[in-house]
């Protein structure tokens, strides 16, 4: 029938289930097969059964053997990150990791909540500070994940090949603005940071950046790809937005990132280089949070247009009035770029499968992804 054993911790509904039929014990036994002294010992936690008794009283209930049997789930500790905002209403679907000493709880939330199942349920706690995770996966998972936050809608991608490639390891990516990517790089919650900070005075993308919000931290700064940064526009440009200074038209419906983001930075330094006050454009205060927000609100005919990347146009067969080409990059801290998931995860990105993808969608150019651009601090 089963084995006597120590049961403590194990979650039996066995008798709750045949409570709700209104059964007896003795209904229960004949029906599963069992003598009723046995099923009062499953009952009572005494025995554990066997596969082929669990598998015949979950079909007498009509249920499946987890919902008889099920062990809880084990508790880990986590921080809740600082860039995550407000913790919600428990239980919240968490993404974890190990990044350095600590094991953080990053939500899924918005789009995140439909992409990546969770690997764990807050189960309370408040923000900043521990808060208890309720497991569903092996604990030693979270040592075999990199963290990586950024606006690049690639990144899923790059996720999908290096689970391809190496099913022992995943990519965790955590939707973030270039500035707020090196904010919580800064604070330890991240492995790596996704940055397009474009500077047009020194010709050096995201160093300046880096440096400022880093602290003198020592990263190693890795090219993922090239692209341009510009306006998204309907297919045809029907309102025939040709220069910057058409967004002043009355009646033009813009749409804008949020500040830290690369692409806001663009558009408004080349505003001001045009003599135009950004803040006093219709629409420049309406806030999508990616560029792919921006390019599915110019699809659907929500906005005239909107600052973005050249591939989420294209992505989603629009139009574009380039206004600057930029360095997407990593920056990972050199405590990091020594780990094995963190070198394996670089190796992929570089290797030709990836980039022959990543050009498939097109306005990438992934002729310098993986060079080693700088290592700060430095002269």
């Amino acid at each position: 029938m089963g084995r006597r054993v120590v049961t403590d911790g194990l979650e039996n509904r066995v008798a709750q289930l045949r409570q709700e039929r209104g059964w007896s014990q003795g209904e229960l036994a004949r029906r599963a097969g069992l003598s009723r002294q046995a099923l009062s010992a499953i009952e009572a936690g005494r025995y554990l059964p066997n596969v082929t008794v669990a598998l015949r009283l979950a079909r007498a209930l009509g249920c499946r053997v987890e919902d008889l049997f099920s062990w809880p789930p084990a508790i880990l500790e986590a921080e809740w990150p600082s860039g995550a905002g407000e913790a919600r209403t428990a239980p919240a679907r968490v993404g974890l990791a190990r990044v350095g000493g600590r094991v953080l709880a990053w939500p899924l939330s918005g789009g995140l909540a439909f992409q990546i199942p969770a690997d764990g349920f807050r189960q309370g706690g408040k923000r900043p500070g521990p808060v208890p995770v309720a497991l569903t996966i092996r604990p030693e998972i979270l040592e075999e994940t990199v963290v990586l936050g950024g606006c690049n809608p690639a990144f899923p991608l790059l996720a999908a090949h290096f689970a391809r490639a190496r099913p022992a390891s995943r990519l965790l990516w955590i939707p973030m603005n270039s500035r707020a990517a090196l904010r919580a790089l800064a604070r330890g919650e991240l492995h790596i940071a996704g940055t397009h900070l474009w500077d047009p005075r020194r010709g050096q993308d995201n160093l300046d950046a880096a440096r400022r919000e880093l602290g003198g931290r020592p990263v190693a700064v890795i090219t993922f790809a090239r692209w341009e940064e510009g306006l998204i526009l309907p297919p045809g440009n029907p309102r025939r937005i040709r220069r910057l200074s058409d967004l002043a038209r009355r009646g033009l419906r813009l749409v804008n990132r949020e500040p830290g983001a690369g692409s806001r930075w663009i558009l408004a330094r080349r505003l001001r280089e045009e003599g135009i006050q950004p803040s006093g454009l219709e629409g420049y205060r309406r806030i999508v949070r990616d560029h792919l927000g921006v390019a599915a609100a110019v699809a659907h005919g929500l906005a005239d247009t909107g600052p973005g990347a050249l591939p989420a146009a294209r992505a989603f067969g629009l139009a574009f009035l380039p206004l600057a080409e930029v360095r997407y990059d990593l920056v990972i801290p050199l405590d990091f770029l020594g780990s094995p998931t963190v070198r394996a995860l670089l190796e992929v990105m570089a290797d030709g499968a990836f980039r022959r993808d990543l050009e498939a969608i097109g306005g990438y150019d992934t002729r310098p992804t993986g060079t080693l651009v700088a290592r700060l601090p430095g002269p």
